[in-house]
């Protein structure tokens, strides 16, 4: 039998704690590792694991604003808003965003409606801000990134609001385009009011009234999973649409003018003028706003910018050109008001009007013999206004012109406007350093030299004529309303100055204008209704001085060289309720070619105000 072995006995202290104690380091050292892990992961990687792990569940989405509508006077649609789809890579969920672009790449030809990045553009320094790589993109392509969302891990695809012109070129100048807002532009922006990826307006109403159609992003808080696939909404706060924008224009009217000018280079604008209300604005040649949507082509965007005609420029508010004998009207206004001449006063014109070793001629070679003031606007006579020229003296010419609206910008919603030229002996010296030469205030008399106006200018300062010398301010948007037509603002006619030329000299000057349409010779012969109601002047301004047998050399002279034809209008005469301007960049004489478009629009508003009026 075996003897029972006395653990008790034989127990050695010592070693249970030479044990316990190496037990204990080793639970220690354990608990020592695992608080520095802890540490490690909470404290070091904390920031870095939690935006992953709320990443790979929660994404929060912006939802951009539809901007607001522009529409006519009449409640017609001008701009609108349809869906576009956007593709963006999330860099952390791709793992390797280059690789997974290239497999989106080879899907399908995507053309010029996207734009793909470089690779380094994808390597963000915010792994989970989604990087766009394809805008615009239809739903052909759409239907064939979704089949294949499995193989693209980390991409998404927005749905993302574009502009809609209607009608295309035919409004462009005036609505104009929307486009990414640039970084210049952003830094711009003390308001802090946009952000990288915003569209903005960047030309015509678009841009100078965008505050108001921009409206107001929105968000989402979305689940999804661990490939970025979308599973349920947690949150939403939804987009404030923009405001609605109701135009003076009349989009009927616009078409008049848009067929009424054809292919010529020039401008057409339509005001009503008792209230300075546009109601069409035309510029040729134009361009289809629709190409700047979602980001133009390189090469559309050159054959724009290299155009030698320039149809991206509004010859409306930015063409500035001679006003030719348009101004005639504005020099007799300020004969008459400084009783230098009656509309009795009489001038002998044969042709020519010689001073010192240069002689100046009147457009008709053999002259009109004895005219007075009424005859010398009918028929345009240049001799007679050569010698109110020299009466005035540049610097009244100036004067008068100025209180017309020449000179400075009119003001109208739109950007680029340019503010013409009213040249003065103080203006001359200080632009060129030398003295004002008689002769200049010459040619300045019948509209020549150093004087531009622009065609809204213009247009403005014959309705002050027309309805008894009250300047107004061009304006274009009758109101803005909510996007459920609740009125925000509304705009009423602004009068900027009433013009210092009496009512009689004013009747005067008007009943020359009904002469010019209406009586014979009159040089506005083309606009002659049966109605008799149209009064009007044309205008024909030199681009560069040519021989005196410039007639005899009408094909010889190269485009760009040839004279530019203006012709402005209003009627009814006794109560006029529609003005037009018309020019035709190198298009010869006023008479021969911008009265007939100009014809065209006036028969077309009072053919459009018939059938309107029926109805």
């Amino acid at each position: 039998m075996f003897g029972n072995r006395d653990y008790l006995t034989n127990y050695d202290p010592k070693k249970f704690r030479q044990r316990l104690r190496v037990f204990t380091w080793c639970v220690l050292c354990a608990f020592f590792l695992l608080i520095a892990r802890m540490w490690y992961l909470q404290i070091v990687k904390g920031d870095v694991l939690r935006q992953r792990s709320e990443s790979n569940r929660i994404r929060i989405q912006e939802i951009k604003p539809l901007r607001g509508l522009i529409v006519d006077s009449r409640g017609d649609i001008l701009v609108n808003n349809q869906s576009s789809f956007d593709i963006s890579i999330i860099p952390e969920i791709a793992k390797n965003a280059a690789d997974v672009r290239n497999r989106l790449a080879g899907l399908c030809d995507w053309g010029d409606a996207s734009i793909f990045l470089e690779e380094a553009a994808l390597k963000s320094p915010r792994p989970f801000v989604p990087v766009k790589v394809a805008r615009n993109i239809g739903r052909d392509k759409l239907a064939v990134v979704e089949s294949h969302t499995l193989n693209l891990p980390g991409v998404v695809v927005d749905i993302v609001p574009v502009r809609e012109y209607i009608y295309g070129a035919m409004d462009a100048h005036l609505l104009g385009y929307v486009g990414e807002i640039s970084s210049s532009e952003l830094g711009r922006d003390a308001s802090a009011a946009y952000r990288a990826d915003d569209v903005v307006g960047k030309y015509g109403i678009e841009k100078y009234l965008d505050d108001v159609l921009k409206g107001k992003s929105g968000g989402e808080q979305v689940e999804v999973d661990a490939a970025g696939r979308r599973l349920n909404v947690l949150g939403r706060i939804d987009p404030v649409s923009g405001h609605t924008l109701v135009l003076n224009i009349d989009s009927d009217l616009q078409k008049v003018c848009w067929d009424a000018f054809k292919e010529q280079a020039g401008t057409v604008v339509v005001m009503e003028p008792r209230t300075g209300a546009v109601m069409a604005m035309v510029s040729r040649p134009s361009f289809d706003p629709n190409l700047f949507n979602r980001g133009i082509s390189e090469q559309s965007w050159k054959t724009l910018t290299e155009d030698p005609l320039c149809p991206l420029q509004n010859r409306a508010i930015s063409g500035q050109y001679p006003p030719g004998s348009t101004y005639k009207l504005f020099v007799a206004a300020a004969a008459l008001e400084e009783g230098l001449i009656t509309e009795n006063t009489e001038t002998w014109c044969n042709g020519t009007y010689p001073m010192g070793n240069r002689t100046f001629r009147c457009w008709r070679k053999r002259g009109h013999g004895t005219v007075d003031l009424h005859r010398a606007i009918v028929e345009s006579c240049d001799v007679y206004f050569y010698h109110l020229g020299d009466m005035l003296g540049v610097d009244t010419m100036a004067e008068y012109a100025k209180t017309f609206g020449f000179g400075s910008a009119t003001g109208v919603s739109l950007p680029g406007e340019k503010s013409g030229l009213v040249p003065t002996r103080e203006w001359k010296l200080r632009r060129f350093g030398e003295p004002w030469q008689r002769g200049e205030t010459t040619s300045l008399a019948i509209g020549q030299g150093f004087a531009l106006v622009t065609p809204l200018q213009l247009l403005r300062a014959y309705c002050a004529l027309a309805n008894g010398g009250t300047l107004y301010k061009p304006w274009l948007v009758k109101r803005i309303e909510t996007a459920d037509g609740q009125t925000v603002q509304e705009f009423s006619p602004e009068v900027e100055g009433i013009v210092p030329v009496s009512r009689k000299n004013l009747d005067i000057l008007r009943n020359a204008l009904w002469g010019v349409v209406n009586e014979p010779h009159g040089t506005g012969g083309a606009l002659k209704r049966k109605e008799q109601d149209v009064c009007g002047k044309t205008g024909t301004s030199q681009v560069i001085s040519l021989p005196d047998d410039e007639e005899d050399q009408k094909g010889e002279i190269p485009y760009r060289f040839r004279d530019h034809a203006l012709f402005v209008c209003f009627a009814p005469y006794t109560d006029p309720e529609v003005a037009v301007v018309v020019v035709v960049e190198h298009g010869g004489h006023g008479g021969s070619a911008a009265a007939p478009i100009a014809r065209r629009v006036i028969d077309g508003y009072f053919r459009l105000a018939q059938e309107r009026g029926v109805k």
